[in-house]
């Protein structure tokens, strides 16, 4: 008897209290989740308010560190958005002036031809043609005697905390009605590429125009989006960066550990 009923008590707990449980978890999430949308706009505004308000008393009140001879005497505020995690990738609203912009185009226009490839093994010109359709050219800060140029790498470098010997010539391209850049990797795989002296560990997109419509910057696969299914590219299904002027938009494509970020696959859309 006595084991009879301890059997038909464990019986009844496993059944009820179980169920109970998951079914009070389900409906206090999806409660959770309700909320979530009702109050989100009212929560963002609020949290930008509070945000604005801790910058406002830490720009009225602080005191600069001692630095090191190639450090800063000042704190600089650039605002930042991250806009992914996976890829990491980062969005800087007015990085640059629109004088900045407009002096970044006058410089390149008279030497701008089309852009090229790094080709792998059986690639050639003629089986890659239609992948990069923009044209532009290269230009490093030291041939811009205004200092824009050199301003502009400066605050690049302090972004991405990279020391700006260890940067490329700016390369300044023009994309056209129609003109895209498929998808790519911004880093050179030594399994494609051969042996690399050096990798390209993250970029930085300055957009120096404004766009009606196209021409976004995407990353298809981020946080796993489409990785293990067969994607249609012409779909345009991913995280999408739209131009806006002087905007900037940095993304890794090295892991720290010095290994390629597979999901870091970009592409700019046709215009």
């Amino acid at each position: 008897m006595r084991g009879k009923g301890k059997g038909s008590w464990g019986l009844s707990s496993k059944l009820e209290f179980p169920t109970v449980f998951l079914l009070c978890s389900v409906f206090f999430l999806a409660g959770i989740f309700g909320t979530m949308i009702l109050s989100r706009d009212i929560r963002d505004q609020s949290r930008t308010r509070r945000l604005q308000e801790a910058f406002d008393e830490f720009s009225e009140d602080f005191t600069t560190m001692p630095h090191g001879e190639t450090g800063d005497s000042s704190i600089d505020t650039i605002p930042f958005q991250v806009l992914s995690w996976k890829p990491r990738a980062l969005y800087f609203p007015k990085f640059a002036t629109k004088e900045q912009c407009q002096h970044v185009i006058k410089i390149a226009q008279s030497s701008l031809v089309p852009s090229s490839l790094a080709f792998r093994e059986g690639e050639t010109k003629e089986n890659t043609k239609g992948i990069r359709t923009s044209s532009g050219t290269f230009v490093s800060a030291s041939e811009d005697k205004s200092g824009i140029l050199d301003l502009i790498e400066e605050k690049i470098a302090k972004v991405t905390m990279l020391p700006r010997t260890h940067g490329e010539a700016f390369n300044i391209l023009r994309y056209e009605i129609g003109q895209r850049y498929h998808s790519h990797f911004d880093a050179f795989n030594p399994a494609e590429y051969g042996p690399q002296k050096s990798q390209r560990v993250a970029s930085f997109l300055l957009y120096l125009s404004d766009v009606e419509g196209g021409g976004e910057t995407m990353f298809p696969f981020e946080n796993g989006l489409n990785v293990h299914s067969e994607y249609d590219y012409k779909k345009c299904v991913g995280l999408k960066v739209k131009p806006q002027l002087g905007d900037g938009l940095l993304f890794y494509s090295v892991y720290p550990n010095g290994t390629i970020d597979q999901i870091s696959d970009i592409l700019s859309l046709q215009l």
